[in-house]
């Protein structure tokens, strides 16, 4: 059973929206640091901490070390989707922000946006909210597809207060 201690580092270690974009590069593919700091641009040593943080908290396993270019030792880490059912404080500030990172760059055509207003009573809300989570869930424990591509959702749902 997780103490308050775990949960609490667990939350810290998600409150990162590059912590975030590296869970999500090592999800389908052991990264090594350096390739992790390539593909984020960051200084090696700035992605090494992320990484050690999410070690250290269980988002990250390190995978069977192996021999470099060069003959350098690499560690590939991978992520164990722990953060799929962890929960982030204050969750959308730092969500909205790691998707904003992860789209910087990308052509407009290459990002399917919708967006819908309705006007739902709470039993209604609270069922399409519960179908949409059932068939993220779904997808989400499924193993990955071979010949897949790597595709990422964000899902915002709030209450429109200048609706009513």
């Amino acid at each position: 059973m997780d103490t308050d201690e775990d949960v609490q580092a667990r939350g810290r270690a998600l409150s990162s929206p590059v912590r975030l974009r590296i869970l999500r590069l090592c999800l389908h593919k052991g990264r090594t640091n350096k390739e992790i700091a390539e593909l984020l641009e960051l200084n090696p040593a700035t992605a090494l901490h992320h990484v050690r943080t999410l070690l250290a908290t269980g988002f990250l396993v390190a995978e069977e070390t192996r021999t470099g270019n060069r003959g350098a030792k690499e560690i590939p880490y991978r992520a164990t989707g722990l953060s799929w059912r962890s929960r982030i404080p204050n969750a959308a500030p730092v969500l909205v922000e790691t998707f904003l990172q992860e789209i910087d760059g990308l052509n407009p055509s290459e990002i399917d946006v919708w967006r819908l207003g309705l006007r739902l009573n709470e039993t209604n809300r609270s069922e399409m909210m519960r179908r949409i989570r059932e068939i993220l869930e779904e997808y989400a424990i499924r193993d990955s597809d071979t010949d897949g591509t790597a595709t990422s959702i964000m899902l915002a749902h709030h209450l429109d207060r200048s609706a009513d």
